[in-house]
Order: C-alpha cells, then structure tokens, then sequence
C-alpha cells in the first residue's frame, strides 16, 4: 500500500491549487492566496498532529438500489444525501459483493468473504460456519492503536460480538424480520428486553438514537480522540415496514408503474452522467432468486413474482404493488431523515469539517420474496407490523435502474452501490463524480491510510496475509485508476471477474460465461464472448486461479 502521508500531501496539496484558482471579489483574493499558502506550508507537518486523523462516519443501507436517493436518480427524498453529494464525490463504478454478510465481511476486514468465511469453502465442514480465521481481525481494532475509539449501531451479520471485536460501544440488531417491534437485539453485547408491539419503536430511529448518544459521550468523555462510527441501518430490506405518516408521502407515487417510473429514473441519470451509455431491457421471465411458491399463495392475489409489463396487471395488482413501492420509498426517506440526525449531532460538535462520511449499500435492491418472523395478514394495511411483503422483481429492477438483475446476481445490477464521500476539510472536489472503479476491500486500506496506519503485518506471532483492495485517496483528489489488479464475485455459484474494462459474469453453477465491455456497456446489453473467446478464456482462467486462491487462504 502508498505511504499514507503522501497520499494526504496529495489531497492538501489538490485543495491549495484549487483554492488558488477559484475566481473570487478582488478584495478577498488577498485572504484566499494566505489560505492555500497556509495549507501548503501545513503539508510538511501532516505526519505529527492528531488532529489531522479524520473522524470517520461509515453509514450502510440495507438491499439499497443504485439509484434510489436522489442524488443517483431516484425520485425518493434524500436531502441529507443530497447535500453529501453536492459537499463531495459520488462513485459511479463502485461494488459490493451482492448479498448482506459478505459485504459487511469485506468492509469490516479488507478481504473478499471468500478470504475468511471458512464455511464458504468447498470441502468445508458446514460446522465451522462463521468462523474466521485468527488473522482475520476487523476495522476497530487496526484504528485503536491510532488512537480512535469505535462505535457499532444497527445490523452486525459477521462472526463473534462487537465488542469483542474492538468496538467501544453497540447498539446490535439481530432481528431482520421486524422493524417496529424486534426480538434480538443487544446493547454492548448485553442482550436487550424485547420491543413491544405499538411501543413506538422503528429500526431506523433506533439505530439513530444509538449512534447520536454515542457521539454525545464521545464529545463528553473522549473529545481527544478521533471516532470511527459504523452505522449499518436495517432499511430498507424486507419486510417492508414504515411509519404511517412517511408512507402516506408516497401514497399515490408509485401507481403509474414500474415501466414508466424505471424510464424517468434512467432520464435523471443520463443528465447527472451516472449509469453508463443505455438503460437495459428488463428481463420479463427473471423473478426472485429463490423459489417459495408456499409463500407467494399466502401474499393474496395480488402478489407477483415477475416484472410483467405494468399493463398486463388489473387495477387491484396495480394498487398492492404500488403501495409496496411506497413503504419502500418511505423506509429510505426514514433513513435520510435519521441519517440527518446524526449529521447534525457531529455538527453540534463542531466535528463536521474533520469528519470522514461514507455512504453506501450492501448490495442492489432485492427480487427475494418469502414470508418470515410472524406471517402475513393479508387483511392488514400495507407496510405495518403485521405484513410481511418485498418489493419483487419489478420494483427491483426500477431500484437498481439502469442495470441487470438484483442482489445476490453478479450482474451489475446486484453489485453496484452507491458510494458517496464527503470530507470538507480533505477533499476539495465538490459535486463532482468518480468514474474510477472501486470495491468494498478497498474501505480498510483506505481507511488505515487515512489515519496514519496499516493493516497488520502478524498477527499473535504469525504473518497475516496480503489484502487485495487498495487505498482510493488518490481517487479523493483526481478521478484516477487506483488497481492493476482485478475484482473478483463469487456468490451461490453466479461469478463474475472485471479487470480493466472488460468483464465476464455467469448466473449460475455451470452456466457459460458472459462478456461485456464496461467501457461502452455498463448495462451488459451486448454479450461478446462468442466474438472474443480469447479473452473469455484469459478472464475465467485468471477467475480460477483466484478462486483457488481464496479458497486455500480459508482454510
């Protein structure tokens, strides 16, 4: 990995230049050069004060779609988001892993869950499930000895607590199948009594309650240190469950379909220029990746499970879908609003200009469909405590507009994130996009580089194994290639490699390769590989080794 200073000297340095040329009233030109001399006076000494450490806010949305905040496209309220993005950069080419504990494994370690989840291993006992490696040590506990102290608020979904894991404090929920009255849930490991029913009680303000009261301590008690804050909402995964008032915003929005909605998304952004070149068909005959006939008979007769022309529904199916929509569209409005919270208690420290913000989501918008924790009444109004819906195919497909497929896919559709970053003090860019290709192991190196730090060499007397992200702080200043290397999926046999441009993708143990040219086809449109087979072998046999590769690490 790049030497950490010289990375930040490259930022500080971006920020000087700009501030030299901004066109500014003649009388505060004077005032602006004594700025950026400063700053470029300040580089030398980056190395030698704490306070140049960022406090770093990293917030996780739940089966989010590439463009359902607005900033990416959507026509959902996303203020807070959108004043990140207009405060800092949005990634356009940025992944995950498709499917919720492998994304948060990557965040979480810098490795591909394939690295460290030894029940992920062919010829893996299926007892050693969750179970990493010794070497495999999480985020926390790399920033402690750089002097961060480290809060968790909202899902874990990884191996052992998080206060075993280096976090100061958590807030866990373990319940996935209950926003307004969970089960499981824990503070600081400690398990905690079970919501009641009509207590008032929502995920998403939950989570934010947790994170706001452990930045109220932190300023208190610990105003010293830098924090790391990892608040990973449970919104908007299903089921789909809001509070009545944020649906009833949306009542009427989604009534005109997924056809024509999905085509306004794609409009929006091809003028933002995030998407690539053309918006995919939608695929009529894919539905969810999972099979539950039992359960889609228990969701009524208004319930589908493919992305039918919009037309072909009556208008009973075209109400209970749009209505779906809304409590979808209601749980990010949620989120944004809590996510506004939370903001704002960093601002009432004063922390904002030396705050680190990244936003993101775990995988694209999900096609699951399938009834858990206390069924489905169908006589229950949509979106309470006593449903138990998703969003289908159809409205996926719109979230994860303008690409193929849904989570757990590989397709783009499935690993494409949103991923916005905002730093006021660190990064002079404002508003602007980065075509740059990133990935979620490329979090912790970038993330250590920030700091002053590095991932650990050994680990209890024994070598720890080379991580595959590399750090994107060059990416914070310029819109630069940060890799040489290639990004690699894996994921309930659909597989996918990208290296350059070029990228082979199959759905499926044992269904042939597909090749697309990203350059010119983010929407995998256009399969070459009968064109180019040359090259469909040199990526699947570079996919093999790594595979190989991955899998002897596990182990």
């Amino acid at each position: 990995m790049s030497k950490p200073r010289s990375h930040l000297t490259i930022l500080c340095a971006e920020f000087a230049s700009r501030a030299l040329t901004i066109e500014v009233n003649p009388s505060h030109q004077h005032a602006f050069a004594l700025v950026a001399a400063f700053v470029l006076a300040w580089l030398p000494t980056l190395g030698a004060a704490d306070a140049s450490r960022p406090n770093i806010l990293l917030i996780l949305a739940d089966d989010l779609g590439f463009s359902d905040a607005a900033c990416y496209g959507g026509e959902i309220a996303t203020p807070n988001l959108d004043a990140l993005a207009r405060g800092g950069l949005r990634f356009t080419q940025f992944y995950n892993t498709a499917r919720c504990w492998p994304s948060r494994a990557a965040i979480l370690t810098g490795y591909y869950a394939q690295q460290i989840r030894r029940d992920k291993v062919p010829g893996v006992a299926s007892g050693a499930a969750g179970t990493r490696p010794h070497w495999a040590r999480l985020l926390p506990e790399m920033l402690r000895p750089l002097g961060y102290r480290s809060y968790h608020s909202g899902k874990w979904h990884v191996d052992g607590k998080p206060l075993q894991n280096g976090f100061d404090h958590s807030y866990s929920l373990n319940d996935h199948d209950r926003h307004f009255a969970p089960r499981l849930h824990t503070e600081d490991d400690v398990p905690l009594p079970a919501a009641a029913t009509n207590s008032g009680y929502y995920s998403s303000t939950a989570i934010a309650d947790h994170a706001i009261r452990c930045l109220q301590e932190h300023a208190q008690q610990h105003a010293a240190q830098p924090f790391f804050g990892y608040l990973a909402f449970t919104a908007p995964h299903f089921p789909v469950q809001a509070p009545a008032a944020d649906i009833a915003r949306y009542h009427d929005r989604y009534l005109r379909g997924w056809d024509v909605l999905r085509e306004e998304r794609w409009r929006r952004m091809s003028e933002l220029g995030i998407g690539g070149g053309a918006l995919s068909a939608l695929e009529r005959d894919v539905g969810p990746p999972y099979a539950f006939p039992e359960a889609i008979a228990k969701l009524g007769p208004n319930e589908i499970n493919r992305p039918l022309p919009w037309s072909e529904l009556n208008t009973a199916q075209q109400r209970f879908q749009a209505d779906k929509m809304a409590v979808h569209a209601a749980m990010v409005d949620r989120m944004d609003r809590e996510i506004g919270r939370v903001l704002g208690q960093i601002r009432a420290m004063g922390a904002m200009e030396n705050t680190l913000v990244l936003f993101l989501s775990d995988n694209g918008a999900s096609a699951e469909m399938m009834v858990r924790g206390d069924g489905h009444d169908t006589e229950a109004v949509c979106g309470t405590g006593a449903t138990f819906l998703s969003i289908g195919p159809g409205w996926s497909s719109m979230a994860n507009t303008p690409f193929r497929r849904h989570k757990t896919w590989v397709h783009e559709g499935g690993i494409s994130t949103p991923f916005i970053v905002h730093w006021p003090r660190g990064i002079a860019a404002r508003g602007e996009l980065r075509h740059t290709a990133g990935h979620l192991i490329d979090i912790v190196p970038t993330l250590l580089d920030l700091a002053g730090g590095h991932p650990f060499e050994t680990w209890e007397g024994q070598p720890v194994p080379h991580a595959p992200g590399n750090s994107l702080i060059p990416v914070f200043a310029r819109d630069v290639p940060v890799r040489q290397n290639s990004l690699w999926w894996l994921h309930e046999g659909n597989r996918a490699l990208r290296l350059g441009d070029w990228k082979i993708v199959a759905a499926g143990e044992g269904r042939p390769w597909e090749l697309y040219d990203l350059s010119r086809d983010r929407s995998e449109s256009k399969n070459l590989a009968t064109a180019r087979p040359e090259k469909v072998r040199e990526l699947s046999d570079l996919w093999t080794r790594q595979t190989e590769e991955y899998s002897a690490l596990a182990r």
